[in-house]
């Protein structure tokens, strides 16, 4: 916000500029006092209008909202291992699903993974100031790691937990969740889909808090 003020700024002093710039040469040849008003009459409305213009493009650019989607340990390895949990498809596969359903929706997302709790966390905390919302599959972490969910509390806008599998079916060790009751809300056990329902509940949290 403070960039596009400046930005706005910075246009009206470019204009005002050009303003005195030709009303200073139509002054020079121009002695009727009468059209010099007209000019400057004229073009000051027109001038504004333009503006305003400019300033509503970049406002509703910079209203697209930004997404960030975070893949834990493992997930790197989809269609290989454990297809009876995880399906098939591989992470490529996933990751074009989701850009082709956010291209649809019109919202940017950037997609990233990891396999060390360390960069999650920095995707996390760097996400602060460049993304409205984290969708976030911790995978293995999801039941250990204290240090994900302490950047997540940080993060301060609308989080959705995602798991492919469902959690609370499986071995007892993954039902305990350390992020559950911090997050926004959760989809769990509905395979790769479950990040296109994501995409979409993210969205209309986003349009919400918008309106």
């Amino acid at each position: 916000m403070i960039i596009l003020l400046i930005f706005f700024l910075s246009t009206i002093t470019w204009f005002s500029s050009i303003a005195t710039f030709l009303k200073g040469i139509l002054m020079l040849f121009v002695n009727s006092n009468k059209l010099i008003f007209l000019f400057t009459d004229f073009s000051l409305p027109l001038s504004l209008i333009f503006i305003f213009f400019i300033f509503f493009i970049v406002y509703k650019c910079r209203m697209n909202n930004k997404i960030i989607i975070v893949n834990g340990p493992n997930l790197n390895l989809l269609g290989e291992r454990e297809q009876s949990q995880y399906g098939s498809s591989s992470f490529e596969d996933l990751k074009k699903i989701c850009l082709k359903k956010s291209n649809e929706l019109g919202i940017k997302i950037e997609f990233v993974q990891s396999n060390i709790e360390g960069e999650i966390v920095n995707y996390i905390q760097n996400a602060r100031n460049n993304f409205d919302g984290i969708i976030i599959n911790a995978a293995g972490f999801t039941h250990t790691s204290v240090a994900i969910r302490d950047a997540l509390v940080i993060f301060k806008k609308p989080i959705i937990e995602l798991h492919i599998s469902n959690i609370y079916k499986r071995e007892k060790f993954r039902h305990k969740s350390l992020i559950s009751d911090i997050v926004t809300g959760g989809i769990f056990g509905l395979g790769i889909n479950g990040y296109i329902l994501a995409i979409i509940s993210m969205q209309n949290i986003l349009k919400n808090e918008n309106q």
